[in-house]
């Protein structure tokens, strides 16, 4: 049984031990190395039937396979980012096809390309059958659902973080002695700090990107990299008092909520309060314990927790991905709003759901504001379908850094270059407008998103591909050229196929 966060193992092992009992194992990263090892030998020595876990357990040791189900299939963090690299779902698939086992991909918002796979059963390595729940297991109704226009809210006089909708609602959940789930997709207290006498704003010195403002801390963090610094009373380029801390994150909104409902008890649940063994735990046993009316946290919130006395969600900031270079950003948008929306109302009581967004009429909040699936799908296939881009086709992200930055686009030309040279002499080069079955270009190279990481640069280039071609082999091949080319002036290259990000 494969869960996407960490936060959502407690409460499935849970439910499997209250109705197999010893016979569970349980794996995941956040396991010493000695707990690992036990629940390892417990299934190697078939002491355990049943496993339940994050990414990495879909290796578990069963020598007779018989079921895997993956919930939530749709979530990115079923992708290993570090090498090596893979895709949970993917080696489910292989794993099962080797035990001749089943696979279950469980989810609300199925990820477009096994929705695909599975509408069109074009893909005779996984045509999934498709299987629909019309209503909610317990038949209770769907949340109802309010879209409130921030920019309206704003000239209405209205500069607070809450709209006067989201905040009403709170206050008659605690008037009631009901419990909310707050959603805000950034971790610290704001996402910036910047002079507002001369423009400057505090970066990290190894990456291109602005510094985190963590209150708790006072200090200023790169969630890249983890170099921090103090916060600065003064503006480092012109000595300026007039510093400023601009952006949202939790720690702000954790913040507010008790200047604006005293006594509020909050329990915030981030990157930066579950780093501790245990905390995933500790933090839902006191939600669900009601020792808490808020629970407020970044997308770890939003994925499979079940809690009886929820009735109201809040998203703060609804549109907050959609504007990221990533083709993906109104799937991801629509996926998480509608994940987060079923947290409420899902016992006896109604839920309600206030979604704050500065771009309401954008598709994906239209369509998860109405709970409706279908039409999301039909109208993002047919963006994906004329850019090309999955499940039309298949993606190949390479990505090169170096310390020195005109070495690095020589090289990145090279590759460019390289590529598609050996997709011509294989007679695949061509635009993916051509209506021919076999396919293969490359785009690029250019800086990446974030053009710096720990003081090396990127550059990245993407190579889109269909049809019967191995274009993975060709793409290491032409890596490995590009290496023994430049041995000794430590370039490194990642290949990522079917990247889940693009930054």
């Amino acid at each position: 049984m494969l869960v996407p966060e960490i936060a959502l193992t407690p409460q499935m092992v849970e439910r499997f031990k209250g109705r197999f009992g010893d016979q569970v194992a349980v794996m995941h990263s956040r396991l010493s190395g000695g707990e690992r090892y036990d629940e390892w030998r417990k299934i190697r020595e078939g002491k355990a039937n049943v496993v339940v876990g994050a990414r990495s357990a879909v290796f578990a040791p069963f020598s007779d396979l018989g079921l895997i189900i993956m919930d939530e299939e749709h979530e990115t963090s079923y992708k290993q980012e570090e090498s090596p690299k893979y895709h949970a779902r993917d080696v489910a698939i292989r794993r099962a096809q080797q035990h001749g086992a089943v696979v279950i991909l469980g989810s609300a918002t199925p990820s477009l390309e096994s929705y695909h796979a599975a509408r069109s059963q074009a893909n005779p390595d996984f045509s999934p059958m498709l299987l629909e729940m019309k209503k909610r297991a317990l038949g209770n109704r769907l949340p109802e659902v309010h879209v409130v226009d921030m920019r309206e809210e704003l000239k209405e006089g209205n500069r607070s973080m809450f709209s006067r909708d989201l905040h009403q609602a709170l206050d008659a959940r605690l008037e009631r002695k009901e419990q909310t789930v707050l959603l805000l997709n950034r971790r610290g207290y704001s996402t910036f700090v910047m002079c507002r006498s001369c423009g400057y704003v505090a970066g990290c010195p190894e990456c291109d990107i602005s510094l985190t403002y963590h209150q708790k801390s006072n200090n200023l963090r790169c969630h890249y990299c983890g170099y921090a610094e103090p916060a600065p009373e003064v503006c480092p380029e012109c000595g300026s008092e007039h510093i400023r801390f601009f952006g949202t994150g939790t720690q702000r909104v954790e913040e507010e909520l008790a200047k604006l409902f005293p006594g509020i008890r909050v329990i915030r649940m981030d990157v930066d309060t579950t780093t501790e063994k245990g905390s995933h735990e500790k933090l839902l046993k006191q939600f669900r314990d009601q020792k808490a009316d808020v629970l407020l946290g970044t997308q770890m919130v939003a994925k499979g927790l079940d809690f009886p006395n929820v009735t109201l969600v809040g998203v703060i900031t609804a549109d907050s991905a959609l504007n990221l270079p990533d083709f993906r950003a109104a799937e991801k948008t629509f996926q998480l709003l509608t994940q987060v929306a079923g947290r409420a109302g899902r016992h006896q009581l109604p839920g309600e759901v206030v979604i704050q967004s500065y771009t309401p009429e954008h598709y994906s909040i239209v369509h998860a504001s109405g709970h409706d699936y279908d039409s999301f799908v039909r109208e993002e296939l047919r963006h994906r379908r004329s850019l090309h881009y999955p499940p039309y086709c298949r993606l190949i992200l390479v990505t090169l850094t170096h310390e020195q930055l005109p070495l690095l686009v020589r090289m990145a030309e090279n590759m460019v270059t390289t590529l598609q040279g050996k997709a011509k002499q294989r007679g695949w080069y061509g635009s993916l407008d051509r209506l021919t079955s076999d396919a293969f270009e490359v785009l690029g190279p250019v800086a990446s998103p974030i053009p710096r990481i720990k003081n090396r640069y990127r550059f990245q280039c993407m190579i889109k591909w269909r049809g019967n071609i191995d274009a993975v082999a060709l793409t290491r091949e032409a890596a490995e050229q590009l290496e023994d080319s430049a041995q000794g002036q430590k370039l490194l290259i990642s290949i990522d196929v079917d990247p889940q990000m693009l930054m």
